[in-house]
């Protein structure tokens, strides 16, 4: 490992990253970037803090990508390669690989003009294509979501009970009349582990407008409280729609840290909001030596 890694801090709507430059795979290669690393990473107090770490890497450098990828290895240059802040691989983060694609083109290392059309990405939910939008912002196609059982989470002694969706990662999705916000998220929620084996994220939804406008909190497995989830998010716009008895339609979702947009179809999922870049330095020796 190089002394003095560099390292870049963003957030997409507050859901907010660790950003690892590492293109050709050999500043933090092989099992450097171990569970314990990524969690020092992530201290609010002792490191850089976030709710995960995104490395910047091509495929061809990241051991599991041919497993996750499959056929579509060669059409995937990069790899999102994410963790949560508990030092846990993560399948997919729709407010991760926005700022993932605004950090390769900040680095220089893609075009923003050519990434219009969007940019085949590889993570451990499989490819997805992610674009530059005309207002500064970034897209990404989340694929489809697929319903997979209803569930229900326990929190403060009450029963939400949800629409279980995965979106490459497991949600469920709680649509309640409970005003969000005076719900206490500071411990997990409980959850059926039958249904959500490994784990899950919880979405509380208030539906503000059926089927068009929603605001809601979230639980992430292994991170705790975000401040936003774009698979959430999605999660949540599927079930805000199915409950208005649509399969189709595009939600705008509020969530503690700004707005997003879901654009729901038959056969994908499209989710649209900023992302912002914050600082950039290096992990100082000392720090590393800890």
């Amino acid at each position: 490992m190089t002394s003095s890694p560099r390292v870049l801090l963003g957030h997409g709507t507050e859901n907010d990253f660790v950003v690892l430059p590492d293109p050709d795979g050999r500043v933090w290669d092989g099992d450097r970037l171990d569970a314990a690393t990524v969690r020092r990473l992530c201290d609010r107090r002792a490191g850089l803090g976030g709710d995960g770490v995104l490395r910047l890497v091509r495929s061809a450098h990241v051991p599991d990508a041919p497993a996750v990828l499959g056929d579509d290895l060669a059409a995937c240059e990069w790899f999102m390669d994410h963790r949560n802040a508990d030092g846990s691989y993560a399948e997919m983060c729709g407010n991760g690989i926005r700022l993932f694609l605004h950090a390769l083109v900040a680095e220089g290392l893609l075009d923003r003009a050519a990434c219009a059309d969007g940019v085949l990405v590889g993570t451990r939910g499989g490819p997805r294509r992610v674009g530059a939008a005309a207002d500064g912002g970034y897209w990404v196609d989340m694929g489809p979501a697929r319903e997979f059982g209803r569930g229900a989470a326990e929190l403060g002694g009450r029963s939400f009970p949800g629409l279980a969706v995965s979106m490459g990662n497991p949600h469920l999705a709680s649509l309640t009349d409970v005003d969000v916000d005076s719900l206490d998220l500071t411990r997990a929620p409980e959850f059926d582990a039958g249904l959500f084996p490994d784990g899950v994220n919880v979405e509380l939804v208030n539906v503000l407008a059926p089927g068009a406008h929603v605001r809601l909190r979230v639980f992430e497995r292994g991170v705790g409280e975000t401040r936003s989830c774009g698979t959430g998010a999605c999660a949540a716009a599927y079930a805000a729609l199915r409950a208005d008895g649509a399969t189709e339609g595009t939600v705008v979702v509020d969530v503690p840290g700004g707005r997003l947009t879901v654009q729901v179809t038959t056969g994908t999922t499209v989710l649209s909001g900023p992302a912002v870049l914050v600082a950039t330095g290096s992990l100082c020796p000392e720090w590393l030596a800890g």
